[in-house]
């Protein structure tokens, strides 16, 4: 007995050791947001005082272009997307053709490619279409990258629902859009909350793919545009944790609202992670 509560105590303390591991680098965010460059430098790990609430206000007025930005290009590129992979994925599940499973394991063995690789062919593509530095060609880039795992996430779930219920509404008149609009997506909307609030992440956080193809600074989203703060020869750290609080306020926000239709979507048994 005496054994079994040494083990369980030393369980305990390694959780919160990796609880406090884990949230520590927000705290440090959090904490250096209000700190002065002085403050930052003689006072590294400790809070401070005063706290220098306008830090916010000066991130916040040199940010909200590419706050904005961030917005348009997030939900563009996830409502381009979910909409694009749930119909293809319709398809793949209710509609027989030629080679459709050649096609599909083509397509979810995309999945297999690290996406690093794909950063300079997918470059050249944007030279020759004459998309780079510009949003739509980030918008239908993010939405053809999400094609993939999106298709190979609702194909499963369309193929579970019984085909009795498309067969009954074929014999009712109804033709192939009213199946997908009538019944696949009411049927699928938790998963597509769920996809949505993935795509949401990955675009809103993504730093690589827009530092590569956007040029222009009025251009820039959040990520990127973080990056005024670093000078040649220091860099404004107040300012640079306000506007990371700044960046990561609309994530923690849409994912409290929206919680329960992601964890409804895992539990619905489509997303395998």
């Amino acid at each position: 007995m005496k054994s079994r509560n040494i083990v369980n105590s030393t369980k305990h303390i390694i959780i919160i050791f990796l609880i406090l591991l884990t949230f520590f680098p927000f705290f440090f965010m959090a904490m250096t947001s209000f700190k002065s460059i002085y403050q930052f430098y003689h006072s590294f790990w400790l809070p401070a005082l005063p706290l220098h609430f306008e830090n916010f206000g000066v991130a916040w007025g040199q940010l909200r272009g590419y706050v904005m930005n961030s917005v348009l290009i997030t939900i563009s590129g996830t409502i381009g997307t979910v909409a694009l992979c749930s119909l293809s994925a319709f398809v793949f599940a209710r509609v027989d053709f030629r080679f459709k499973g050649i096609l599909f394991y083509l397509m979810i063995s995309i999945m297999m490619i690290p996406p690093v690789l794909v950063l300079v062919p997918l470059f050249v593509w944007m030279k020759t279409l004459k998309l780079l530095n510009t949003r739509i060609g980030l918008i239908l880039s993010y939405v053809a990258m999400g094609q993939p795992f999106g298709i190979f996430v609702l194909r499963s779930f369309f193929e579970a629902v019984p085909k009795e219920i498309f067969e009954s509404a074929k014999i009712d008149g109804a033709s192939f859009f009213q199946l997908f609009r009538s019944i696949g997506v009411p049927l699928s909307k938790h998963i597509l909350g769920a996809l949505a609030i993935i795509n949401i992440l990955y675009i809103w956080n993504d730093y690589l793919w827009p530092q590569v193809v956007i040029s222009s600074n009025e251009l820039r989203p959040i990520t990127t545009g973080l990056m005024v703060y670093y000078g040649q020869y220091n860099v404004q750290y107040g300012f640079l944790m306000a506007g990371c609080v700044i960046a990561s306020l609309p994530l923690i926000i849409l994912f409290l609202f929206t919680m329960k239709y992601f964890v409804a979507g895992l539990m619905s048994g489509a997303l395998k992670m």
